[in-house]
């Protein structure tokens, strides 16, 4: 028998389980199998909100990894113990400044040279229980967040026997290891060495075999990003402090190596040249800023090979790194560019390179023939509605006109995509980039802002003297210590709110120090000429400034690879903004492994903007964003391997600014209507929104009578529908369109499909053929409504009062006049079969096909009596909760925070006692032998748990699942009278446990502005 390592018999009992495993967090253990859904991020996550200690025991160790645990860190006030080592020299200098910084935490080197350090453990521990994650995973983020790893976590008592095993084995690895101090590190990083290209894996080179030894099984994720990058050409080989390349050669990255295009960018290739082929002459790709735009452009100009070639650009600064970039490209010697800018008038080059200013000049565009360039590419395109644009372009012949751009919607209201005959063959968004890993990834960190003694905090009209004051920079470094980069030296932007806040500020920083070392930022606005700028531009990138700080001139048309941090200081007025200004660090870079992002949040009424634009979501609906930032914080991560991380307090002011926005007024639902008619050259239908993924098409739809109705008084369309078509369109809008349940869209379709009638057998053949079951309560409820009984007496009214459908017991009739309309009516059979086509979209993408309600959704009381198949609408008599007898269901509704105007009478203690318990009361005047109470406690009633945190999150609760109610204790209530009331409180338990972030959501407190 060959000799096994003590420590590996040791990693070995990591794993094994006991009779201990007893507790009540866990009675089972649980397999985390990471298939790219964050599984082992959001388990950290989870253990650690409540968690008194923690000790992670792992090999490898990221910065990013570390970036995405922070805040969960910071929020659990855990004392922590982090156990690692630089076994293959992976952990890197910048890392181990990272972990020392982590607060609460310290950080022990394994330093037994005789073993390898290959663990991967993570122990929570509880006074009353502990919770162990054992596997494959490293605390690196692709490790947390992409990889397929296998973990198993289980709970145990604290005197159990594997507790035993797994502190023994913590006890002999912290016996064997010392305290990290920056000394060490120090000398560590004196003769660290990136890992050798020998010890990677050749996959990542585009070969198949792999590389030895074997013991290297992870590649360092900054050099796996570095390697990516360099495969596509876009960034030049990491160099070391002595000037040599620290990477491996690889396909792009030598001298004279031909540049190849990325995955995205070959797709955007192949659509250019398939719109070429079919005889178009113009075109615009929307391409986010850093994903590569000129790089792309070179790389089709490269493909088409013109005999001449025009660049157009707005600002001089570009055109040197544009015809850099073409060079490297089209592989050709730097005499074939030529420039038309400043004093360069360079026309008579093969390639020429000009600013909008030189090249709009009269006696410039004179002198040349229209048929001058069969190529002419416009770069940042969106600009091209101002004059000077319109002017070259109408001037010029090219065969090929191509424009590029981030932002198509900043136009004024000038329709790009008609000058570019509606051609749009290919579109590379900020999100998407981010998933296929085209920019670095970015860790955003939402912190409060200052408050001063006296409870006020910055907002829109905070005067200078407090955005300046010592106190408020004494706050910001304090935040940039805990969140900033410690491994690496930062590179930052500061955006402020004012030119004189921005000096001031400068001025004030640079009397102060970060981590021991003096700060040197500068301060550039609209005022300094474009060579200050550049100077300084090249100061920072130089490492001989740690900030600059500006206003808004550094939205767009910056490039500064290197920046890592961005800092926000200022009110989000805009997402577009908001977006540029995050983009200006996205850009890859040699050695750059993520942005950092610190956006200071102060009381500001725009904080909703926020999470629309680290999202992308235009969809203007409020509960839309809100699930996306509650799932951005449960998951850990988005697009890709980026983080979204709010402090508490912060957290609260975007929500609140959220619950009071106003987002979908007729205006702003207009400008989104006719963006997307600018793209499509017609009138968008509901189902183009849904596709796009841009404005919710549902609350679109229902914010008149329904689409037709928006658009007439939008003035999209001149003709209404008559009163019978909107009746008809508003039914069909406002109670399918959203899918919570498609069943009754599909009995639509296939009546009108059918010339208007179906047999059961048929009907029922189509619901089995999309995995639809059909009870014979659904049944009913369907026929009640369609005959509209359903409905109260004013929403018949609203709805024309006549059936819809008529059922007969073989056969599903189709109203007569709804039939006649259909068929007579072109606009009207549009509008209704847009509407049925995209509820059907919406109930697969949205929704749990097949399921009457999904967990995690937000339904009102109307829709829970509709999805529970009651007889009629009973909402307005809905307090609280109900029973309904013929279905056996009572769905539950809890409002967490009350406001301060309900009576006494109804106002509950309500609340989570845990992720899976909530505190309950009943109805006022109820005793323990009163019967609905007797009904309530036997469970023989489905109880459907719906919660919302306030009345401001309007009529939609969160829908939690099935709920077990026990534990009664009759009690009293004051009433409004100054008299009692009889209640009775009770648990309810919830069958699966809530999620962490819905549940930190509803709990935490109420910020008031």
């Amino acid at each position: 028998m060959s000799h096994v390592p003590e420590q590996f018999l040791a990693d070995l009992k990591f794993g094994f389980l006991d009779s201990s495993v007893t507790s009540p967090r866990s009675h089972h253990p649980q397999l985390i199998a990471n298939y790219n859904d964050n599984t082992m991020l959001r388990a950290l996550k989870h253990e650690l909100h409540s968690a008194t200690s923690f000790t992670f025991s792992v090999a490898f160790v990221t910065s990013s990894a570390v970036a995405m645990l922070k805040q969960a860190i910071i929020d659990s006030g855990a004392r922590g113990t982090i156990i690692t080592s630089d076994y293959l020299g992976f952990n890197s200098p910048g890392v181990f400044r990272e972990l020392l910084n982590l607060p609460g935490t310290r950080v022990r080197l394994y330093s037994d040279a005789t073993r390898g350090f290959h663990a991967k453990g993570y122990l929570f521990e509880r006074p009353d229980s502990n919770t162990a994650i054992v596997g494959s995973s490293n605390l690196t983020h692709f490790a947390l967040v992409k990889n397929n790893e296998w973990n198993i976590k289980f709970g145990a008592m604290p005197n159990g026997d594997i507790v035993q095993q797994i502190q023994l084995a913590l006890n002999e690895q912290l016996a064997n290891s010392f305290e990290l101090t920056h000394q060490w590190i120090d000398g560590y990083e004196t003769r660290y060495e990136v890992p050798r290209q020998t010890a990677l894996p050749r996959v990542y080179l585009g070969q198949d075999e792999q590389a030895t030894p074997e013991e290297s099984d992870e590649l360092p994720e900054y050099l796996e990003r570095q390697l990516e990058a360099l495969t596509s050409g876009v960034i030049p080989a990491p160099t070391s402090a002595s000037g040599n390349s620290t990477a491996p050669s690889c396909v792009g990255a030598g001298a004279g190596a031909p540049i190849v295009p990325n995955a995205m960018q070959r797709e955007a290739l192949e659509q250019v040249a398939k719109l070429r082929e079919q005889g178009e002459s113009r075109a615009v790709i929307i391409s986010a800023t850093g994903t590569g735009k000129t790089i792309l452009a070179a790389l089709d100009v490269r493909a088409v090979q013109p005999k001449r070639m025009l660049f157009v650009v707005h600002r001089e600064q570009i055109l040197d790194r544009a015809i850099f970039e073409f060079q490297r490209v089209l592989g050709l010697p730097r005499n074939a560019f030529g420039k038309l800018a400043g004093g360069s008038k360079e026309l008579d080059r093969t390639y020429v390179f000009a600013t909008i200013q030189s090249l709009s000049r009269p006696e410039v565009l004179s002198e040349l023939d229209p048929a001058t360039f069969d190529y002419v590419l416009i770069d940042e395109v969106h600009k091209a509605g101002a004059s000077s644009y319109l002017k070259v372009i109408e001037h010029l012949e090219p065969q090929f006109l191509l424009g590029v751009t981030a932002t198509p919607e900043r136009s004024d209201d000038f329709n790009i995509y008609e000058l570019f005959d509606f051609n749009v063959p290919y579109e590379i968004r900020l999100q998407r980039a981010l998933e296929e890993e085209m920019l670095a990834p970015f860790h955003y960190y939402g912190v409060t802002d200052y408050t001063t003694s006296d409870g006020d905090t910055i907002t829109e009209t905070t005067s200078l003297n407090k955005l300046v004051s010592n106190e408020r920079v004494t706050h910001l470094l304090k935040a940039i210590e805990q969140y900033g980069q410690v491994g690496t030296q930062v590179r930052g932007l500061m955006f402020c709110s004012r030119k004189d806040e921005a000096h001031e500020l400068s001025a004030l920083l640079n009397t102060k120090t970060l981590r021991g070392k003096p700060l040197r930022t500068k301060a550039l606005t609209g005022d300094d000429p474009i060579n200050v700028r550049e100077l300084v531009v090249q100061e920072l990138e130089r490492g001989e400034l740690d900030y600059i700080l500006t206003v808004d001139i550094f939205n767009e048309g910056i490039d500064i690879p290197s920046l890592n941090q961005v800092v926000m200081l200022r009110n989000t007025q805009s997402s577009i903004i908001f977006t540029q200004q995050l983009g200006r660090g996205l850009r890859k870079a040699a050695g750059k492994e993520y942005l950092v992002v610190i956006d200071f949040i102060g009381n500001y009424t725009n904080n909703y903007l926020v999470p629309i634009a680290l999202f992308g979501d235009n969809s203007r609906n409020k509960d839309q964003i809100r699930q996306k930032l509650i799932q951005a914080e449960e998951s850990g991560s988005i697009a890709g391997v980026s983080s979204v991380n709010f402090d508490a307090i912060s957290r609260e002011r975007v929500f609140n600014s959220l619950a009071q926005a106003k987002l979908d007024s007729i205006s702003a639902l207009k400008k989104e209507v006719q963006e997307l008619q600018y793209r499509l050259d017609r009138v968008p239908r509901l189902m183009d929104f849904a596709l796009q993924d841009t404005l919710d098409p549902v609350l679109l739809a229902t914010k008149c009578a329904n689409y037709w109705d928006f658009l007439v008084r939008a003035k999209f369309e001149k003709t209404p529908p008559t009163p019978r078509e909107s009746e008809l369109l508003t039914f069909v809008s406002q109670e399918f369109l959203n899918g919570k349940r498609p069943h009754e869209l599909l009995m639509l379709n296939q009546l009108l499909k059918q010339g208007g009638s179906s047999g059961i057998d048929a009907l029922h053949a189509v619901f089995n053929e999309q995995g639809l079951g059909v009870s014979d309560k659904l049944r009913t409820s369907m026929r009640r409504i369609f005959d509209l009984s359903f409905f109260t007496e004013s929403e018949r009214k609203k709805y024309g009062e006549q059936p819809v459908i008529e059922f007969h017991p073989n056969a599903y009739l189709l109203n007569e006049e709804v039939l006649h309309l259909y068929r007579t009516s072109p606009q009207f059979a549009q509008h209704l079969d847009d509407v049925i086509e995209t509820g059907l979209y919406l109930a697969r993408h949205r929704y749990v096909w097949g399921e009457a309600l999904t967990r995690g959704k937000r339904y009102s009381r109307k829709d829970a009596c509709r999805l529970l198949n009651w007889e009629n609408n009973q909402q307005s008599t809905m307090y609280g909760y109900k029973i309904d007898a013929a279905t056996a269901t009572c769905p539950i509704f809890i409002t967490y925070n009350k406001t301060e105007t309900i009576t006494s009478a109804v106002h509950y203690e309500e609340g989570f006692m845990n992720l899976s318990q909530i505190a309950w009361c009943s109805k006022s005047n109820r005793t323990l032998k009163s019967a609905e109470i007797q009904n309530l406690l036997s469970n023989s009633n489905r109880h459907h748990v719906f919660v919302k945190k306030s009345d401001a999150e309007g009529t939609d609760f969160f829908y939690l699942g099935i709920g077990h109610v026990h534990s009664p204790v009759e009690t009293t209530q004051r009433t409004q009278d100054g008299g009692k009331s009889p209640v009775v409180e009770m648990t309810i338990d919830l069958a699966s446990p809530v999620e962490r972030a819905l549940y930190d959501y509803f709990v935490s407190d109420q910020v008031t502005a």
